[in-house]
């Protein structure tokens, strides 16, 4: 009997960046297939089987989903809320990716402590 390994699911619409991390996962000899989504409507579709991947098992959960937060279509955090408000998903581990650089002297410092108090909402279920 095989054992299939849990995919990881990358919900990333850069291409450059999604190919940077799975040459991370190469490089670090992580061998579980990646499943990538480009934007956060095709996340929600994969997670809970709708769409392309209405005949996917959705009781086969990631092992881990790595979510860009500046997606197209659906936003991240959208993606995360819907996430978190799902039975079937609430306890799915999620690693929160973004590239957005601030430049000096914008007020970053305002919008930096807003995203991370919806996303300790967002962790905590609130």
């Amino acid at each position: 009997m095989m054992i299939q390994e849990q995919t990881i699911l990358l919900v990333e619409d850069n291409d450059d960046d999604a190919e940077l991390a799975a040459m991370a996962f190469h490089r670090a000899k992580i061998t579980n297939p990646l499943i990538r989504a480009r934007d956060g409507v095709e996340a929600l579709d994969y997670l809970f089987g709708r769409g392309k991947h209405a005949e996917r098992d959705i009781s086969d959960l990631p092992a881990v989903t790595l979510l860009d937060l500046n997606l197209p279509k659906v936003s991240g955090l959208e993606v995360l809320k819907a996430i978190r408000a799902d039975e079937r998903t609430k306890h799915l581990p999620i690693v929160i990716l973004n590239s957005y650089f601030f430049k000096p002297g914008q007020r970053s410092t305002r919008r930096i402590r807003s995203l991370r108090q919806q996303l300790r909402a967002q962790a905590c279920g609130l």
